[in-house]
């Protein structure tokens, strides 16, 4: 890992949208780096204020390889991504012209959910879901639909939560631990205020995305993909999910750049085995830049247990849908939601910085010695 000063660590880190949009685009026009921005032009910041998501482009245009690195796929979990991208940015000040690739780092893909601090989007869909085939039948979650009211309770009051906290642990101890993780987070296509809702058609990220990778990446062959998130895993300390075929030759690549032991941990789901996710961001890049071959990961920072994180979905989903809290309480929540994907701690941004940084370099190392 690489040692990160607390005085770089708040100058890659911000507090806001706003803030890291700033910190992102100045690291840009440091870099020399070509920026794209696109307007969400259908939702506005808390403020009233415009949301983009905004391209720093490096390298040569023609280079076959490239590194695409993510960040904001789930709103506030974007603030790590932000950083780790201004701090790559900032390690090729001195060097994009000797670049022999192609650097993409697209920032903040969903600035709604960035801006209001919340993992979804505006239509509450949880963006890293909504990648799927929509000329196909919807994947199909039935078990959630018994799930759904034990999760979004209609009222946040004491008794109500306990109710739905009993009737939650019930159907685990009916179905088990693993069956419950699978449900609730491989995405789900049936309750529009439900958590993990994959939508109804295609985000504005979704279009978004589509037209950066044809913009930026194309005539490419090889793609190396980093998609910041955050929760899972061990508290401040990476915990990658490839999305490559096991044991193929992107799988094989992933462990390569990575570590077959990071890239192939069981860990992340405490003891539950991976969910059978639909509509990842990852197969999105997969079409939008076919035939070109893309291997990478989910790369996620651990916060706060699966239970908590738990809640924390809970209580995002409530303050969108939910009513009867006082301003002060709903405010509270909200900073809530902040820590538990963003959390405040130095130290915490200090460590996941620092792996961030060795990660990236990986990548770009990776996909350059990649033939």
């Amino acid at each position: 890992m690489t040692w990160v000063t607390p005085g770089y660590a708040d100058a890659c880190f911000a507090p806001s949208y706003a803030s890291a949009r700033g910190k992102f685009l100045l690291a840009a026009d440091r870099a020399g780096a070509r920026v794209d921005v696109l307007v969400n032009t259908e939702a506005r910041s808390p403020n009233g204020g415009t949301l983009t998501t905004d391209v720093a482009v490096l390298g040569p245009s023609e280079a076959e390889g490239a590194l695409l690195v993510v960040s904001g796929t789930h709103g506030p979990e974007g603030f790590v991504g932000s950083a780790a991208q201004i701090a790559l940015l900032d390690s090729l000040v001195h060097g994009a012209e000797a670049l022999a690739v192609r650097v993409v780092l697209v920032h903040a893909i969903n600035p709604w959910g960035f801006a209001h601090v919340s993992r979804t989007t505006e239509n509450n869909v949880d963006l890293n879901r909504n990648f799927i085939d929509w000329d196909a039948p919807l994947p199909a979650n039935p078990a959630y639909g018994k799930l759904h009211p034990l999760l979004c309770p209609a009222e946040w009051t004491p008794q109500v939560l306990e109710a739905a906290e009993a009737g939650r642990q019930a159907w685990i101890a009916l179905h088990g631990q693993e069956t419950y993780v699978d449900v609730t987070s491989r995405g789900q296509y049936s309750h529009a205020d439900g958590l993990n809702y994959g939508g109804a058609g295609r985000e504005w990220s979704n279009l978004a995305l589509e037209t950066i990778v044809s913009r930026h990446l194309a005539g490419t062959k090889r793609i190396a993909l980093i998609d910041w998130h955050t929760a899972l895993g061990e508290r401040g300390k990476p915990f990658f999910l490839c999305f490559n075929e096991p044991g193929g030759a992107g799988w094989q690549r992933a462990c390569d750049w990575w570590g077959r032991e990071n890239v192939e941990s069981q860990g992340g789901f405490e003891g539950s085995g991976r969910p059978q996710y639909t509509g990842l961001l990852f197969h999105g890049v997969q079409k939008f830049a076919a035939p070109a071959e893309v291997t990478g990961a989910v790369v996620e920072f651990g916060t706060r247990s699966m239970d908590e994180m738990r809640k924390t979905l809970q209580i995002d989903r409530f303050l969108k849908f939910g009513a009867g809290l006082p301003p002060e309480q709903r405010a509270a929540m909200r900073e809530e939601v902040l820590d538990s994907f963003s959390p405040f701690s130095l130290d915490w941004k200090r460590s996941t910085l620092g792996h961030a940084m060795v990660i990236q370099r990986q990548a770009l190392q990776g996909v350059g010695g990649w033939r």
